[in-house]
């Protein structure tokens, strides 16, 4: 049976556009439109769709105070339809924490006439999303994770946590119940379109989260307590140092969907940390992470990736499959999980 989508934007143009790009696949179909979010929300108990694409610009009641009542009201799998600006780069943020599953670049601003440059990547997080339990969605709104009491640990060791659609509501819950005093750097390597997402997402952690969050940079060196967020459309190299601490370096690659790379970002950690190393793999389509846990594994490190309850349980299931995988565990879990293995190991 085809996923039933609903299509709400304030343009009929790009109404008509995106209706067209999901109606082109067979598994998909655009049963109704609406022009603002009153009108969605008018729609939604009555056409009970599987999916939502969502616009955050539009007059009168706007995408985030439109998907604020569809999570209460009318549970519905949520991708939201973003500008690339800084400002909608923070809204989206806003959007993923409320509860929308993931979201799409219109390439160039509200009304975007090359959308169609996305295509694929909105047929994909449209499908990946009308198979998510809003269940699951739900709790990771509701859910506090409690803090943890806290350990002296050591400080040559590292964690890299990869994650894709559905990471950045996830990287917060299990960052969050780390204690103040985690005394070793944690890599975090979420997909991202833009740099600019990369920095709201950083700025948010940085908010709800005790340790110190930022995006690396060149020549950063990694202080405990601090998390460190690799920009999209960046690789990050490493170089040892004399007193066994490392100094990063950036390198551009073509920004994408799966940029940065999990992959590329473990199998730089893992040869320098060695044993030292956890690998964490997160909600994510994909398999991305599969060959970056295996060098983890290979080095000596320790590997979590997170259970069932994944929104998307793709990037964690291909680790598991493929044997890579230590301890799997749900999101309320893995903080507790990283403090362990690090004073144990």
């Amino acid at each position: 049976m085809a996923i039933k989508v609903l299509v709400v934007d304030d343009s009929l143009f790009m109404r008509t556009l995106i209706s067209d790009m999901l109606n082109s696949d067979p598994d998909i179909k655009v049963i109704d439109t609406a022009k603002d979010g009153i009108e969605a929300i008018k729609k939604i108990p009555r056409i009970r769709p599987d999916c939502i694409t969502l616009d955050l610009a539009m007059p009168g009641r706007d995408g985030l105070t439109t998907l604020k009542h569809i999570i209460k009201e009318c549970p519905t799998p949520v991708v939201i339809l973003s500008a690339y600006s800084k400002k909608d780069a923070d809204i989206t943020m806003k959007c993923l924490k409320t509860g929308a599953v993931g979201f799409v670049l219109k390439p160039s601003g509200e009304l975007s006439l090359d959308i169609k440059y996305v295509k694929g990547q909105l047929l994909e997080e449209v499908k990946a999303a009308s198979r998510v339990k809003m269940r699951k969605v739900k709790s990771f709104i509701a859910k506090k994770p409690r803090k943890r009491r806290r350990k002296q640990i050591g400080i040559n060791k590292i964690v890299a946590i990869g994650a894709s659609t559905g990471g950045p509501q996830t990287i917060e819950l299990v960052l969050s119940s780390l204690p103040i005093d985690f005394s070793v750097p944690v890599i975090v390597i979420q997909h991202m379109p833009t740099i600019s997402f990369t920095q709201s997402l950083a700025e948010h952690l940085n908010h709800n989260c005790d340790l110190k969050v930022k995006v690396i940079e060149n020549n950063d060196t990694f202080q405990s307590a601090s998390v460190y967020l690799i920009p999209s459309g960046f690789r990050m190299k490493l170089t040892p140092l004399d007193t066994q601490d490392v100094i990063s370096s950036l390198s551009r690659e073509e920004p994408n969907m799966l940029t940065p790379s999990i992959d590329l970002a473990m199998t730089t950690l893992a040869p320098i940390y060695k044993e030292n190393t956890v690998g964490i793999i997160l909600s994510g389509m994909g398999e991305d992470g599969v060959e970056g846990m295996k060098a983890i594994k290979e080095s000596g490190g320790k590997t979590i990736v997170q259970d069932e309850s994944s929104m998307i349980f793709g990037m964690p299931k291909a680790v598991i499959e493929a044997g890579y995988a230590d301890e799997v565990l749900p999101a309320p879990e893995i903080g507790k999980a990283m403090v362990d293995l690090i004073a144990d190991n």
